[in-house]
């Protein structure tokens, strides 16, 4: 998928497109939809489909004492977006300034003038421009002025009737450790990525050596507990990709921690060394909550518990 982070540089040789716009947080199922159909209608018209995405999330600009955890970072949120075919993608680099346009100056400037649009897939719930002023209606008649077709994608959820697919839903099952759920929503695992730093060597010494995810990786932490899971080294060789792993999330009551951590035991690998690798870590189902022992040698007891469940449930 052919990627710019400037306008100035989006080049398809003129090719004509089909546009779709977000945020897609998550790429869940509903994202997943929209992508195909506006794949489908690029492929209709002879077009190279397109998203323009938003970085950082407009939340994050306008209210960060208060804006959601992401559920993916760039990088991943791109990856998944080119798995559903996708020929490119322009993010936006999302700041009050660039808020500023009005919704026509933002369909002229981006859709038309940049990408040339032919077609546009959107959701009825669309809101664009300065203090979302633009809805589904200003984007039709945008369409009829500039000549681009607005293609409406229906709300998208659970084939049985459940509850509407969204970033804001994933999030709450996540929150609460409900990976079985989150993996509906989003057709696989919810992940992590970031850099495996150095810790406080605990484990290694229980017989338990982990891989501490740095503070500063991408992706929303999940409740605290233990969690079977798979980790992945990045651009690793095949033997180090989807390794069994028993995660555990929290501050290390037993041992009076503050900082909440990340940190995954490779099942059945010895000699394993993964510092300064980056590495994608992913939730299959929660364990257990975390809990606090009252000696060192219950919290073994426990962990070789934990990693046993892991192992049957990974099989």
């Amino acid at each position: 998928m052919y990627i710019a982070t400037d306008v100035a540089q989006f080049d398809l040789s003129g090719a004509p497109t089909v546009v779709t716009i977000g945020n897609f947080d998550g790429v869940h199922r509903g994202h997943q939809f929209v992508l195909q159909k506006t794949v489908a209608q690029a492929s209709a018209r002879n077009a190279a489909s397109v998203v323009l995405t938003f970085e950082p999330h407009p939340a994050l600009v306008h209210r960060p004492e208060s804006a959601p955890p992401m559920l993916t970072g760039l990088r991943d949120r791109l990856e998944l977006i080119a798995a559903e075919g996708i020929d490119a993608a322009l993010v936006i680099d999302y700041t009050l300034e660039f808020a500023q346009l009005s919704p026509r100056e933002f369909i002229k400037t981006y859709i038309v003038d940049a990408l040339g649009a032919k077609a546009v897939v959107i959701g009825r719930d669309v809101r664009f421009g300065k203090e979302n002023r633009g809805d589904l209606e200003t984007l039709q008649v945008l369409g009829l002025e500039f000549g681009f077709d607005v293609v409406i994608v229906s709300d998208f959820g659970a084939p049985d009737g459940g509850e509407r697919w969204s970033s804001s839903v994933v999030r709450q099952l996540v929150f609460s450790g409900e990976m079985g759920a989150v993996s509906a929503l989003l057709g696989r695992p919810h992940r992590m990525r970031g850099e495996v730093v150095h810790g406080d060597a605990r484990g290694r010494e229980m017989g338990f050596p982990t891989a501490n995810m740095s503070q500063e990786s991408d992706g929303m932490i999940p409740a605290d507990g233990v969690y079977a899971g798979l980790l992945s080294v990045v651009g690793g060789a095949r033997a180090f990709q989807n390794m069994p792993a028993a995660i555990s999330i929290g501050t290390n009551p037993t041992f009076d921690g503050q900082q909440r951590r990340v940190e995954s035991f490779v099942i059945d690998r010895k000699g394993l060394d993964l510092y300064g690798e980056e590495v994608i870590v992913e939730f299959v189902q929660r364990i257990r909550p975390t809990l606090t022992f009252s000696s060192m040698a219950e919290l073994i007891t426990q962990m070789n518990g934990d990693v046993e469940r892991a192992r049957l449930l990974l099989r």
